[in-house]
C-alpha cells in the first residue's frame, strides 16, 4: 500500500514551535542486504530558527521510535537515533510534563543543534501513535 502523500511520523507542535519528521516516501535498497527506508526530512520552524534536513529512516528507526514512545508516555526523556549517521532527537520533559524542549541535532552535516521549546498535551500520545501506525500501514518495511 503506498501513501497519497507525505505524512508527519513525529509532530511536536506548540507555542508557535514545531518539530516534525514528515515522510515523504520509499527508497528500494541498492545492496540486497540492506532494507529499505523511508525518506523525508526534519523540520524545525519558529519565529527565530527555521530549517529542514533531508533524512532516510530504517525499520529499526521505526522500532526505536515506538520504544522512545513508550518511555516518554512513561514520563521519562528519550533520545532517537542517536549515534547514528541521521540526525539526532532528544526530547526531556519538564517536571510537570506539560512542555517538551526538543533538540534535533545534525552531528555529520550541517553540524548544527537546535533545541525548540513546545507544549505536550496528555492527547499527543495516542496522536503519536497513531501517527506511526500510520506510517507502518502506508509504508510497511521489512523488519518494522
Amino acid at each position: 500500500m503506498a501513501s497519497e502523500g507525505p505524512i508527519d511520523l513525529i509532530s511536536l507542535e506548540g507555542e508557535g514551535n514545531r518539530v516534525i519528521v514528515r515522510i515523504t516516501g520509499r527508497q528500494s535498497a541498492q545492496d540486497p542486504p540492506r532494507a529499505d527506508a523511508l525518506v523525508g526530512e526534519i523540520i524545525v520552524d519558529t519565529a527565530f530558527v527555521r530549517g529542514s534536513i533531508a533524512t532516510s529512516i530504517f525499520p529499526e528507526d521505526l522500532t526505536e521510535w515506538q520504544e522512545a514512545l513508550d518511555t516518554l508516555d512513561g514520563g521519562q526523556d528519550v533520545s532517537w537515533r542517536e549515534n547514528k549517521r541521521a540526525a539526532e532527537m532528544f526530547i526531556e520533559l519538564d517536571p510537570d510534563g506539560e512542555r517538551a524542549h526538543v533538540t534535533v541535532a545534525d552531528r555529520s552535516m550541517s553540524l548544527t543543534t537546535v533545541t525548540v521549546a513546545v507544549a505536550v498535551a496528555d492527547a499527543w500520545f495516542d496522536d503519536a501513535y497513531h501517527r506511526l501506525d500510520q506510517v507502518l500501514r502506508a509504508w510497511p518495511l521489512e523488519g518494522a
